[in-house]
């Protein structure tokens, strides 16, 4: 499968997330455990991979598995790394407001590309750094509000530790991303082989973090698992579905392409939702999310188009046969 395929796949279902999230609510509140989504789309997950596993086995050669603990210890660090991040995504929201932390957010893009550089060895040309750059710009502007809004002026009015644990959370969300494609290319291991460890170690996590907050509210609602399907709706599953494919096709491009195609997908679905969202829930377009569209449109062709499309190369310049001169050999004897 080309990777433009999925990568487009994953624009698509990402994009489509957030908008069933909130048509999942009712009137406005989730009457189920939002907590309970991660968990069953990391279960979802280790089932397909699981399946697709078994299937593999069956053919013939069987498909490469590294079962060396020294090798499997190294995949519960991204959950480690996800949990830390998710940790300091909210000790950022006790600083800033929703939309500050928003644009903030965009600091990914930027140093998803600098840990790729550092960690991975892969090098890019001045033009992709520039691509780069373009599509933090770019997704910036589409969400900055109105000037005389007053949350344009909140933008740099947080204390400073807002703003150090907006580039800490920037720095840890790339690390994650960068980190997990290391694992999946440092061996030729089956796809669907290092799902399975990066899922059960997912699915621990989640199933801890539940506990967590049963501990915490007192078993007030009851343990976990007695509610974890309640107040689920077809849009709740459809939630589940949604979030545990696209964490396929990531694993799927973290293998086959690389973290700055997911970063790609991941931020033209967010242009993508507010398109959608103007048209599903009255959101009204913007001129800065006409000209952020604009910009990660140039971006993306700037990335990913070859270079003789983007700069102008002479052509090379071919003599006329006609108008060489045949010069007999003796007289450039007489020359030496």
């Amino acid at each position: 499968m080309k990777w433009y395929l999925v990568a487009s796949l994953l624009t698509i279902l990402t994009s489509s997330q957030g908008i069933l999230t909130t048509l999942s609510q009712t009137n406005g509140k989730y009457k189920y455990d939002y907590a309970t989504i991660p968990f069953l789309a990391e279960v979802f997950k280790l089932i397909v991979s699981s399946v697709f596993l078994w299937r593999e086995r069956k053919k013939s050669p069987p498909p490469k598995m590294t079962t060396d603990w020294k090798s499997v210890r190294l995949f519960p660090i991204p959950s480690v790394i996800y949990l830390i991040h998710n940790n300091v995504q909210f000790a950022t929201l006790m600083y800033v407001d929703t939309s500050t932390y928003q644009i903030m957010g965009n600091l990914k893009i930027v140093t998803t590309g600098i840990l790729f550089r550092l960690f991975l060895k892969k090098k890019l040309s001045n033009l992709q750094w520039m691509a780069i750059v373009l599509l933090a710009v770019g997704t910036t502007t589409s969400q900055v509000k109105g000037c005389g809004e007053a949350s344009c002026d909140s933008l740099f009015s947080a204390p400073i530790q807002g703003y150090m644990l907006g580039i800490l959370s920037a720095c840890l969300s790339a690390l994650a991303g960068v980190y997990t494609e290391f694992l999946m290319k440092k061996n030729n291991d089956s796809l669907y082989w290092q799902n399975i460890q990066l899922y059960t170690f997912g699915s621990i996590f989640n199933m801890a973090r539940l506990v967590v907050d049963d501990f915490r509210g007192g078993f007030e609602k009851g343990p976990w698992w007695q509610r974890l399907f309640n107040g689920y709706s077809i849009t709740t599953w459809l939630v589940v579905l949604n979030l545990g494919s696209t964490g396929l096709l990531v694993s799927w491009l973290m293998k086959y392409a690389d973290n700055i195609v997911k970063v790609y997908s991941t931020s033209m679905a967010m242009l993508l939702t507010m398109v959608l969202s103007v048209f599903l829930f009255s959101f009204k377009p913007t001129l800065q999310l006409f000209l952020g569209i604009i910009v990660c449109m140039m971006s993306l062709h700037m990335y990913f188009a070859p270079p003789h499309m983007l700069v102008d190369i002479p052509p090379a310049i071919k003599s006329d046969p006609e108008s060489l001169v045949n010069v007999p050999v003796d007289r450039i004897k007489s020359y030496l």
